[in-house]
């Protein structure tokens, strides 16, 4: 059983006549926003289980397969894990970050570190088993050949 702390007055609106309403609406809309920012990244305390990033993609349908490419600088195909479904592609891994001391001067970093996680809802069926993968200079490419009855075949029509 988790203990809360109890408030009892966490219910009751201030009421102040010469407030206006959409100001509060507005100010409704921000803290949601904030709280959704503060769910998603990381706060840099270490103990925050949020997505640090969430990779680009671009995907190509083919009559054949569908072709993914994902954007995923900075780790090794080891760090990478890829679950292919009839239905979606479920790509996750984690960017470890490097520990460095500075004894003099600054250090500024940019890189965003943690774990990320990205599932992707594809077009048509296919066939889980046979994807393929390549992971080369910072892209994951990926080949997912369609189900037979998936394909778009060409058929000709004899005219009586």
């Amino acid at each position: 059983m988790a203990i809360t702390r109890w408030e009892p007055f966490q219910g009751i609106e201030r009421w102040e006549p010469f407030y206006w309403e959409p100001l509060r609406e507005i100010e409704d809309l921000q803290r949601r926003m904030n709280r959704l920012f503060e769910r998603m990244f990381p706060s840099g305390d270490g103990g925050v289980s949020a997505l640090a990033f969430i990779p680009s993609v671009e995907m190509e349908e083919t009559a054949e397969d569908i072709r993914l490419k994902l954007e995923i600088p900075g780790l090794e195909s080891k760090d990478l894990n890829i679950e292919v479904t009839e239905e979606s592609v479920a790509i996750s891994g984690e960017r470890k970050s490097e520990t460095r001391t500075e004894e003099k001067g600054m250090m500024r970093s940019e890189f965003r570190y943690g774990r990320f996680e990205r599932v992707i809802p594809l077009p048509a069926h296919v066939q889980n088993d046979k994807a393929q993968a390549e992971y080369k200079n910072g892209i994951l490419t990926l080949t997912i050949p369609k189900v037979e009855s998936e394909k778009k075949k060409a058929v000709k029509i004899n005219v009586a």
